[in-house]
């Protein structure tokens, strides 16, 4: 039996300047696509593609910007398109800036709306939603509430976009430059800490995320589905 790849195959992925973004452009690549990261930051764009190579371009834009997403797509031939991209805020539900909430719903649900209303792949659309959704921690409401209505907007876009497929990924916890920002010098505790209560024993690697990305493309029988690899989060 011949296994499906993705040779020749046009991928977009949003969010794929860095972290599982960036895993998952490096991935489409070994599986011989072309890929086009699209992402806010142009100089951090141009640094990934300084390290991808010539069968990676880059856009710039800002997937809450319905007019960014527009211009991404039109005329733009694509068969999988993946959305990694989240700016998200932790912050206790009574202390949290309803600025902080919208930013965390725009970054993450919006763009996903926005990307599945204006891009046509022909293959399949991959979110990327997160643990949380079904193991949520206090102070991570408002990441919980839009992790799972992503799980909940693919299942209807499974039906709707058919016979496109529509999946998602939930990842649980995985070392990208995300978690930097979010717990500055304490990352390497926190991280052991998590690790410690871990079935796998182990924080994940943007690369793991990847390779449930890459099925999730190349399974034409998979659609409507959250493919969850958390190193067993959802169990303890």
């Amino acid at each position: 039996m011949q296994h499906p790849s993705l040779t020749d195959q046009q991928v977009v992925v949003a969010g794929g300047s860095s972290g599982i973004g960036l895993g998952v452009a490096r991935a489409c690549l070994e599986q011989g696509a072309a890929v086009t990261l699209v992402g806010r930051s142009a100089e951090r764009l141009a640094a990934a593609r300084e390290q991808l190579g010539a069968r990676a371009s880059v856009v710039a834009a800002d997937l809450t910007n319905e007019d960014d997403v527009r211009r991404v797509f039109a005329d733009r031939a694509v068969d999988h398109v993946v959305v990694t991209a989240a700016t998200l805020r932790y912050a206790p539900i009574r202390e949290l800036a309803l600025a902080d909430a919208r930013v965390t719903i725009d970054s993450k649900l919006i763009a996903a709306i926005l990307v599945a209303k204006h891009a046509r792949p022909t293959g399949s659309f991959t979110f990327t939603t997160g643990v949380a959704a079904d193991r949520p921690a206090p102070g991570g409401a408002m990441v919980a509430a839009v992790n799972g209505a992503i799980n909940a907007l693919a299942r209807a876009l499974a039906l709707e976009l058919a016979p496109v497929r529509v999946n998602t990924v939930s990842p649980g916890w995985i070392d990208t430059p995300m978690w930097d920002a979010i717990a500055g010098a304490g990352k390497a505790e926190l991280f052991a800490k998590n690790a410690a209560r871990l079935p796998a024993a182990r924080i994940g690697r943007p690369d793991e995320i990847a390779q449930a990305v890459v099925f999730l493309m190349t399974n034409g029988f998979t659609t409507g589905e959250t493919l969850t690899v958390d190193g067993g989060r959802r169990l303890v």
